[in-house]
């Protein structure tokens, strides 16, 4: 088993931990956050199989949601709140970037794609994001991403 498949594997672990009740959702965050930045692999520039896609999803995805977190720390000062924000959406780009990767990959086939509609304050019904799933890998998996993302602007244009 290569590193990619015990991180993958760990990941699976906490999934099950967290869908038993056995874990808040912030410390599963936490020990993944973890698990992909002191880990012993990536991120990968090279993205030349899917499973390195896929680990960069997860390693990007970790790292836009943990300074997003910090972000919202009380009495922040605003212009520490706003470099934690922009590089949170810096990581969510490289997120949509790795995901794109995968995708192209794997040809757009064994993917389900749907839009997820989330009620916010400001817009009750509006569609922010889309959830794509895997099925054509080793590593079934649920992704998300931003409904302004590259990834939507590259499907549309083929």
């Amino acid at each position: 088993m290569n590193a990619i498949q015990k991180y993958f594997k760990y990941r699976q672990s906490l999934i099950d931990q967290y869908a038993k009740g056995d874990m808040t959702k912030r410390e599963y965050l936490q020990k993944n956050y973890e698990a992909v930045v002191y880990g012993d692999i990536g991120p990968f520039r090279n993205m030349d199989t899917v499973e390195k896609a896929l680990f960069n999803y997860q390693y990007y995805n970790a790292l836009a949601k943990e300074n997003k977190t910090i972000s919202t720390t009380r009495d922040m000062d605003y212009e520490l709140k706003r470099d934690y924000l922009e590089k949170s959406n810096y990581y969510y780009s490289r997120k949509d970037r790795a995901t794109l990767t995968a995708l192209r990959m794997l040809d757009f086939r064994g993917v389900v794609a749907y839009f997820v509609k989330v009620r916010s304050r400001l817009n009750m019904n509006c569609v922010k994001w889309v959830s794509i799933i895997l099925f054509g890998c080793k590593f079934h998996m649920d992704m998300h991403i931003s409904m302004g993302s590259l990834i939507l602007q590259a499907k549309i244009q083929q």
